[in-house]
């Protein structure tokens, strides 16, 4: 409930304080996140609800803290930049159209007066379902609506006013969810995601009022206890930049890829949320729309077992050691996470920043990490991060490609000291080979090896060695000059090349080359048709 303690009401909201709100907003929603994620079931029971609402107004505390707006209009652009680039998931995307709409409302105030309050709500639900192509009552969308709907009675008090008359109606549309969507009654919660939006609201709401934030709810249940196992697909999301055609078209391509469909966009990115069984072509397909800033393809089936099995994990010992690899491809990814590493996105044309690995060693439990780069342009960025961290032993591995990381990881046990660790995982590292096709970005002589642009090329641990008229013959002519000093591999595709042309090469090189075991896997890095990695 709201607190009764309140501050003097203005009569207007001015750019600066309202700013100073949002921020504050963002730390009322992070004492209340875990409350948020326990209640997630809807549209998957994947948990993580208030972490992505969380993260979404990070990322809007950040641009507000970059621009000090000091002008709605300036304001304006903070919140919709701010949490477009930094939404997360099925919850932070739809978020972030409630800010853009609120946003789109005040950017030609010069303060909001009460009135203006009231038309930004209501601009702020007139985004949120345009953002989603298959709109469901009983979701955060309901508690948006009946937010605005209710503030509306305070347009001619307060701004303050408005701003609780909204919360109240919204907290009334929150009890009814469940009478909406039979899965939340099932469970016995309600909506994870209109909780979320109250939270950032009351937090506005407290910001004006001064008041403390409030201590963490205690946690006892879990709304995923209520259901039992089934598939789940991948969630896959996309930032594009550099987007010239109306986001509408992206919209159109997209929708017979899954569910939980969101494509929106703002300043001429584009980002998108999708569950799907086909992630590989979806990304293949927004791609020839934009510049791909970043990808992310989730297993929501292995994501929700983590999440079960997480919720009696709060006693756990922490392990001796910590494994962080960058990596890119949504199954090298895979592979990495199932042999223990916590991973960090990024690769050839994607590196990672110094602060991106960074977090990533801070939110292990060890005190002790290996951090594999798995990239020659990456391994001076990981050095750097003992001195971001200094309160972790950071070890780093300088491994130079995807392939020695995988050889690395196999040999990674929790359990052992780095110490221990370092001289196996280097000395199979050293020994694996990795074997890249991809395509010739400009016509050039390299190393007595001409191509031309567009021509398929092929690296042998990094060196450009061959270049051909297909990635078969590519990778061919690659593995017939190391075959018969390996044992086993990995192949990895992507969606240029697709799963049935896939499984007939595998099939002819496991002809070709009898003694070696291989298996295949989809998830190559996207400007990668085959990766192939070596013991």
């Amino acid at each position: 409930m709201l607190d009764a303690k309140q501050a003097t009401s203005p009569e207007r909201l001015e750019a600066a304080d309202l700013a100073t709100a949002f921020a504050y907003a963002t730390d009322w929603l992070g004492v209340y996140v875990d409350e948020v994620n326990a209640l997630n079931v809807y549209p998957v029971p994947d948990g993580d609800t208030g972490t992505n609402m969380h993260l979404t107004m990070q990322s809007v505390r950040r641009q507000l803290s970059d621009e000090r707006p000091k002008t709605m209009a300036a304001l304006a652009h903070a919140l919709a930049y701010g949490s477009l680039l930094g939404a997360r998931g099925n919850s932070g995307v739809i978020l972030s159209q409630v800010l853009k709409g609120f946003s789109e409302a005040i950017r030609s105030h010069t303060s909001l007066s009460a009135q203006a309050c009231v038309e930004a709500l209501q601009s702020a639900t007139k985004s949120a379902y345009a953002a989603v192509m298959k709109p469901v009552e009983g979701t955060i969308l309901t508690v948006v609506r009946r937010a605005a709907e209710g503030a509306r009675e305070a347009a001619s008090g307060r701004p303050l006013d408005v701003l609780r008359d909204a919360w109240r109606a919204g907290e009334k549309a929150l009890k009814e969810t469940p009478d909406m969507l039979p899965m939340l009654k099932q469970a016995g919660v309600v909506d994870s995601g209109g909780l979320g939006f109250l939270r950032v609201l009351e937090g506005l709401i407290a910001s004006y009022e001064g008041r403390d934030l409030p201590p963490p709810p205690k946690i006892t249940t879990r709304a995923q206890e209520a259901f039992e196992e089934q598939e789940f697909g991948f969630c896959t999301e996309f930032l594009l930049s550099d987007v010239t055609v109306p986001t509408k078209e992206i919209q159109e391509l997209v929708k017979d890829f899954g569910d939980s469909l969101l494509v929106v966009g703002a300043e001429g990115y584009v980002k998108g949320h999708i569950h799907t069984e086909e992630p590989e072509q979806l990304l293949a397909a927004v791609a020839r729309y934009g510049k791909m800033v970043r990808s992310k393809v989730e297993d929501m089936s292995e994501q929700h077992q983590e999440i079960l099995a997480g919720v009696d994990l709060a006693d756990a010992e922490p392990p001796q050691s910590a494994l962080v690899a960058v990596s890119a491809g949504h199954g090298v990814t895979k592979v990495f996470r199932s042999l223990g590493a916590r991973v960090v996105g990024g690769g050839q044309t994607n590196n990672p920043s110094v602060q991106d690995i960074a977090d990533a060693v801070r939110s292990v439990g060890a005190r002790e990490v290996v951090v594999m780069p798995n990239n020659k342009n990456i391994i001076m960025a990981a050095e750097r991060v003992r001195e971001l961290v200094p309160d972790k032993d950071v070890r780093v591995l300088p491994t130079r490609t995807l392939g020695q990381g995988l050889a690395a990881a196999v040999l990674f046990d929790d359990a052992a000291s780095v110490e221990e660790l370092l001289p196996e995982m280097q000395a199979a590292a050293e020994h694996a080979r990795t074997l890249e096709v991809t395509t010739a970005s400009r016509s050039a002589t390299v190393d007595g090896v001409e191509v031309s642009e567009g021509q398929f090329i092929g690296l042998l641990d990094g060196r450009l060695t061959v270049a051909e008229s297909s990635p078969e013959g590519c990778l061919e002519a690659l593995l017939q000059g190391v075959a018969d000093d390996v044992e086993i591999g990995a192949l990895f595709y992507n969606a240029v090349v697709g799963r049935e042309r896939a499984e007939a090469f595998h099939a002819a090189l496991s002809e070709r080359f009898p003694k070696l075991e291989l298996e295949l896997h989809p998830g190559a890095p996207d400007l990668y048709p085959y990766l192939l990695a070596l013991e």
